[in-house]
């Protein structure tokens, strides 16, 4: 892609074949990915991110949280790196880009710095964040999250995955504890690349998403407590059925999400039902309920009232419902310097683009609490994201790489305050 106001270009080809090497990792037949957090198949991706990254010259260091952080040194070491990246772990049936796309993106940024011979005035570091997913271990951001400070790092290790294994036995499992602390360091800048996992730039022909910051949310855990029972012989009255009130409180979810109109966003992602059998009347229930929306406000509203309306969907069913707030957090605005030289990037390249707010949270969601962030969206076919069929171009690949590139050096090369 030959693109107007730059003569320092990405190598879009190079990118693409580093996309699908990675993609060779948990690859599915259906074309996804399954790299769960923590597990072999996320190691061996780890292993060849650092080997690749070991290429280029970059010094790799790994925190407490195997967030791991790729080091090119600036003309002045004393100044606090400028940080780009995402993440390499994926949803149990995830695409081949989602978090990936901003690793290998940032990869490629390194790359084209060594093989111009370009020394930035800044240092540039490249994260791989720990488990962004949240799919294995029941919460997501949680090398980000550790790492800005939002979660003590207690409660991270005794997570525990539904085999029982803890996030800290699934690190030393794997050898990706690292001795270097999991806590934030003078950094100057954090910028992350991303595909929009929506359809607005598809659907607006918008080839770059200008991304001022991440909607509001609150997530749930809820455990319903019934009692096993004999399918055949037991009758209605005396059945304490958990997966009856489940489905009462999942109707719930999906109504409160309505009555918001279309800016609405309410999620049961994650289901267990104990003893799962077929003859058996569900004793028990584990289940995930997330809300999101733009405003704040809204936000508000549902997590302090939810608690009490989940209670009264399941009155006269004889269960009991224990309901644990994981986290809540309002409209994350993003820094308005970083921004605006995403949107100077875009501008000077020749892409359509236009601002669009996250409807997904991410790494830099928690990052931004610390340092002054950014993200670049793309297109991805349809809006399809968290599927096997998730799909890109190569040309949009390298068109919001090449925005990072300009981006991340522009700041990079800015003078000292």
């Amino acid at each position: 892609m030959t693109s107007p106001g730059t003569n320092q270009r990405i190598d879009g080809r190079r990118l693409w074949g580093s996309l699908m090497a990675m993609a060779e990792i948990g690859a599915t037949p259906k074309g996804g990915v399954r790299r769960l957090a923590l597990t072999g198949v996320d190691r061996q991706g780890r292993d060849r991110f650092r080997a690749w990254c070991e290429a280029v010259g970059l010094a790799m260091r790994v925190d407490a949280m195997g967030n791991m952080f790729a080091r090119r040194e600036g003309r002045d070491p004393s100044r606090p790196p400028v940080l780009m990246g995402s993440h390499l772990d994926s949803q149990p049936s995830g695409g081949r880009f989602d978090g990936a796309l901003g690793v290998l993106a940032g990869l490629e940024v390194m790359r084209t710095l060594h093989d111009l011979d370009l020394v930035t005035e800044a240092p540039i570091e490249l994260v791989n964040w720990t488990d962004e997913e949240g799919s294995r271990f029941g919460h997501s951001l949680l090398g980000s999250g550790a790492w800005a400070g939002v979660y003590p790092h207690d409660k991270v290790y005794a997570l525990r995955d539904t085999d029982g294994i803890s996030v800290a036995e699934a690190l030393d499992g794997i050898g990706c504890r690292g001795p270097h602390p999991a806590a934030p360091f003078p950094a100057d800048a954090y910028f992350e690349l991303h595909i929009e996992q929506g359809p607005v730039l598809e659907h607006e022909a918008k080839t770059i998403g200008i991304v001022t910051g991440a909607q509001a949310q609150v997530w749930f855990d809820a455990v319903i407590t019934g009692r096993d029972s004999h399918a055949g012989t037991t009758p209605p009255y005396a059945r304490r059925d958990a997966l009856v009130g489940a489905a009462r409180v999942i109707d719930l979810v999906d109504r409160l999400m309505r009555e918001r109109g279309e800016d609405g966003r309410g999620t049961v992602g994650f289901l267990q039902v104990i003893p799962n059998s077929r003859n058996v009347v569900p004793g028990e229930v584990r289940f995930s309920v997330e809300f999101r929306h733009p405003d704040t406000r809204q936000i508000e509203t549902l997590g302090d009232a939810f608690p009490a309306l989940a209670q009264e969907a399941i009155a006269g069913t004889g269960c009991a419902l224990a309901l644990t707030e994981l986290f809540r957090f309002g409209l994350q605005p993003f820094d308005p310097g970083c921004v605006d030289l995403v949107r100077q990037a875009a501008a000077r390249l020749g892409f359509p683009a236009r601002d669009i707010v996250s409807g997904a949270g991410h790494d830099a969601v928690y990052v931004s609490r610390v340092v002054p962030t950014a993200m670049i969206f793309t297109p991805c076919k349809d809006g399809l994201s968290h599927n096997e069929a998730e799909s890109m171009l190569p040309e949009e690949a390298e068109a919001g790489c090449q925005v990072l590139f300009e981006a991340v050096v522009a700041r990079a090369n800015r003078a000292r305050a």
